[in-house]
């Protein structure tokens, strides 16, 4: 894949999917599986790279520690808590890729969105963390809030471009569908074994500083 310029985020491209799905297997489930053992639900996030797709930085929810760490938001906070200890690390925020797991609720695209980034990449969808992980709010909030019906926000708009990795994924050919489909398949059973582990333990007291579980 070429490089990827500032605020050029190019057609959707296998080779960058197959890259995203790296990050999600290696560097966000591993820290997921230590947080969701602690608690915390399954979202997770990460920021590469747009010119050679090398990891940024991976986070985890924490919202044990505070409600407001979700994983796109505890993200941004720890990178730049690295950046605070090691200015060499700074990224200009328009040559990120931000990849979340699932689609950033309307705290966590705002973040995105404050933090200066001009694109986010999801996995799941809004109805996936409905309906899959029985984890409803983001939804509910467009609807209560915003007065939007579910999921009806612009995903392209002066601020952002929003990515679905599996509509991405589905624009590939045939051959190439078939390999990172069956990667898909891999990780979404992943998280829903993750997800029975959360679901067994959000009534615990270790989850009673979460508001909405």
């Amino acid at each position: 894949m070429g490089e990827l310029r500032p605020g050029q985020m190019g057609p959707p491209n296998p080779t960058l999917v197959a890259r995203l799905l790296d990050v999600i297997e290696r560097d966000v489930i591993p820290l997921t599986q230590a947080g969701v053992s602690r608690g915390n639900k399954i979202f997770g996030a990460a920021m590469l790279r747009k010119s050679d797709l090398s990891l940024v930085h991976a986070a985890t929810n924490g919202e044990t520690s505070n409600p407001l760490f979700h994983g796109e938001v505890a993200c941004i906070n720890e990178y730049y808590a690295l950046v605070a200890a090691d200015p060499s690390k700074r990224v200009d925020p328009a040559d990120v890729i931000f990849l979340a797991t699932h689609e950033p609720c309307t705290l966590c695209s705002s973040a995105i969105t404050w933090a200066g980034h001009d694109n986010f990449y999801y996995f799941f969808s809004h109805e996936d963390s409905r309906d899959a992980f029985q984890i409803g709010h983001d939804l509910n909030i467009l609807k209560q809030v915003f007065k939007h019906e579910p999921g009806g926000y612009a995903r392209a708009n002066a601020y952002f471009t929003a990515f679905s990795l599996q509509d991405m994924i589905r624009a590939c050919d045939a051959h190439e569908r078939a390999a990172l489909s069956a990667r898909a398949d891999g990780i979404r059973a992943k998280y829903m074994e993750l997800s029975e582990a959360y679901q067994s333990t959000k009534e615990l007291d270790v989850c009673r500083n979460i508001p909405l579980k």
